[in-house]
């Protein structure tokens, strides 16, 4: 059912006047929004892999992507620590 346009008003209006009064709780609600989209979009693809329909997958998570790019970096930063441990040892031991 369609809301007449003078309740579409009232909302907008409401919606302006939290904003303005508080917008720590608005930041809340878009958060909150935005994890009830997530959770529904998963579980419509669970549902689609249940009905053996193929869905596009998803790429890593930002989260996931962070974490191995910085274990990347420490493997480098160990192994560079460990080639120069080498090197100095192998040149104190020429002289």
């Amino acid at each position: 059912m369609a809301w007449s346009q003078d309740e579409e008003r009232l909302l907008a209006e409401i919606e302006r006047h939290l904003v303005d009064e508080d917008p720590r709780l608005v930041s809340r609600l878009e958060s909150f929004n935005e994890r009830v989209r997530r959770s529904e979009e998963s579980e419509q693809r669970r549902e689609a892999r249940a009905r053996g329909e193929t869905t596009p997958k998803a790429g890593p998570r930002r989260s996931t992507v962070i974490i191995v790019v910085s274990w990347l970096l420490i493997a480098t930063l160990v192994a560079t620590l460990l080639i120069m441990l080498l090197r100095h040892e192998a040149a104190a031991i020429t002289f």
